[in-house]
């Protein structure tokens, strides 16, 4: 069983729901990438989701296309992550992470050496934006055998074929975007949310989780009605992006702090 399954156990079990925070490696600076996932953890985050810079971010909405460009700038790459990861390993070793990016960097490694990489220093769950589930069934197969859970995206334009794929290949949980369009688009619309979460239960026993959109406590207390996580990521940036970086920590708990007890409420 992998963390990732694992920790969707325990939760179930206390009738609670996981909050997965999304933030870019390196941004804002990549000294302070450990820290910010230290204070996540801190913060009641129960799983983290770690972005890889890349430079064509097809799906991210501007405020984590930012983030990626800040990170670059600093020349953070796929490498880098994992050595930051490692650092978080040496005194967490029991919260999830999911690394979040594109194929393009993978392939530049090489997929065996990226799965061997990432089981070393401790990732538990890949999302690469750009695999659909029909066309890499190798990678996902590979990912398995090195304990990390491949993670599909599924949208409300997912057809029923794609559907029964994502639920046939991934593993972990199963990420719905919860609108269309790219990350931090502000018009989640919550009662279609709960009208399709009950057809992807239908089709799958992962645990469902909910991105794209979730700005506040209460859109997140409404989702997670529903859903078995939240996912959150453009206003996180957005917090780090409005403070020094000396701030980014403390200004990322304090923005979490609320949500978390949403979700417990």
């Amino acid at each position: 069983m992998s963390r990732i399954q694992g920790r969707f156990q325990a939760l179930a079990k206390a009738k609670r729901k996981a909050l997965i925070p999304y933030i870019t490696a390196g941004d804002p600076h990549s000294s302070l990438t450990v820290p910010l996932m230290r204070g996540l953890v801190e913060a009641g985050s129960d799983i983290i989701e770690l972005g890889v810079p890349f430079s064509d971010p097809m799906a991210d909405g501007p405020v984590i296309q930012r983030s990626g460009e800040r990170a670059l700038k600093q020349g953070v790459g796929l490498g880098d992550v994992l050595r930051m990861v490692s650092e978080f390993r040496k005194s967490d070793s029991t919260t999830p992470i999911v690394l979040m990016g594109y194929a393009n960097p993978i392939e530049a490694m090489g997929n065996s050496k990226f799965l061997q990489a990432a089981k070393t220093a401790g990732v538990d769950g890949v999302i690469v934006v750009d695999y659909p589930p029909e066309e890499c069934a190798e990678f996902a197969d590979a990912a398995k055998a090195h304990d990390i859970d491949p993670i599909f995206l599924l949208a409300p334009t997912s057809s029923d074929k794609r559907i029964q794929e994502v639920a046939r290949r991934g593993s972990g949980f199963l990420y719905y975007v919860s609108l269309r369009g790219v990350t931090g688009a502000s018009h989640l619309d919550l009662s279609d949310v709960a009208l399709r979460i009950p057809k992807l239960r239908a089709a799958t026993k992962l645990p469902v989780g909910v991105g794209f959109g979730i700005r506040d406590a209460e859109s997140a207390r409404r989702i997670a009605q529903t859903a078995d996580a939240v996912v959150i990521g453009s206003r996180i940036i957005q917090e780090i992006e409005a403070g020094s970086p000396d701030q980014a920590v403390s200004r990322v708990k304090a923005f979490l702090k609320p949500i978390r007890e949403a979700l417990d409420a």
